[in-house]
């Protein structure tokens, strides 16, 4: 298992969405494209935040579980301190939701765009540990790039 060419991919981020005008579907090409890229995972997709829970969002993988409360679980957690998440085993996480029962680790960033919490982007992998440090790097600037985008049209999910 390697880590993708995140530049590669960002660059093809930006290709893709540089004349979208609809942001779900910005979000779920998104979310297709970084799933292809990405070897070993069972879950990618966003949640979006409403009012003061998230919302499944564009996702591929199993169903998913639709309402987390922020601040609860992985993804709660992430947006609640607006900082990224990666857990090594996500069974130590206090307090993780079980949505599938095979993920063992994750990688949530959280969707800060133009300095307004959007929701956050979740990754699961059926491996212990599976996410580096160059993943968390990686995904964060294209989260990054994807809510750079999505400002610049002032739209969001």
């Amino acid at each position: 298992m390697s880590d993708p060419d995140y530049k590669l991919l960002d660059s093809q981020l930006r290709a893709l969405l540089a004349d979208e005008t609809d942001a779900l579907a910005s979000a779920s090409n998104f979310v297709a494209l970084l799933t292809q890229a990405m070897d070993d995972i069972n879950w990618l997709g966003i949640y979006v935040l409403r009012g003061e829970e998230l919302v499944l969002g564009p996702f591929q993988g199993k169903p998913a579980c639709v309402h987390l409360n922020v601040g609860r679980g992985v993804c709660g957690t992430a947006a609640a301190l607006l900082e990224t998440q990666r857990v090594a085993d996500v069974h130590q996480f206090e307090g993780h939701i079980a949505c599938d029962a095979d993920s063992r680790s994750e990688l949530v960033v959280p969707l800060v765009c133009d300095g307004i919490l959007i929701g956050v982007l979740d990754i699961d992998s059926p491996t212990p540990a599976r996410f580096s440090a160059e993943d968390q790097k990686g995904v964060e600037l294209l989260c990054a790039s994807f809510c750079e985008l999505q400002a610049v049209r002032g739209r969001f999910i």
